[in-house]
């Protein structure tokens, strides 16, 4: 996955176009991610038992992650995320790992 849980992203397509937030939750299954107080919707509880009021919960939905740009740590740009393989270890334990990159600054993210 490109986006992770906690990335800063910003958000390209619907109701919320051009805000940014934090990711709270990636779903892979349905390619759809959660962002902290964006894409709000409000549903609406009845009362348990009589004399209680009934309540609207407000909860952000989940997006489709190809309306997401993940927003850079390092050059703060919005940006697209691109991957490369790092040599990690010492001596003979010396193994590669899967990062991701900025396609702007070249930097890592990971």
């Amino acid at each position: 996955m490109k986006i992770k849980t906690n990335d800063q992203v910003k958000i390209i397509a619907g109701k919320d176009k051009g805000k940014t937030g934090k990711v709270q939750q990636v779903f892979p299954r349905d390619n759809r991610a959660s962002i902290e107080g964006l894409n709000l919707l409000v549903k609406h509880l009845r009362p348990s038992r009589r004399g209680e009021k009934g309540q609207r919960v407000e909860f952000p939905a989940p997006i489709n992650l190809a309306n997401l740009l993940l927003i850079c740590p390092k050059c703060g740009k919005p940006t697209r995320v691109g991957y490369e393989t790092m040599m990690v270890g010492e001596g003979e334990a010396k193994t590669s790992k899967k990062v991701r990159v900025c396609k702007k600054c070249k930097k890592l993210i990971d």
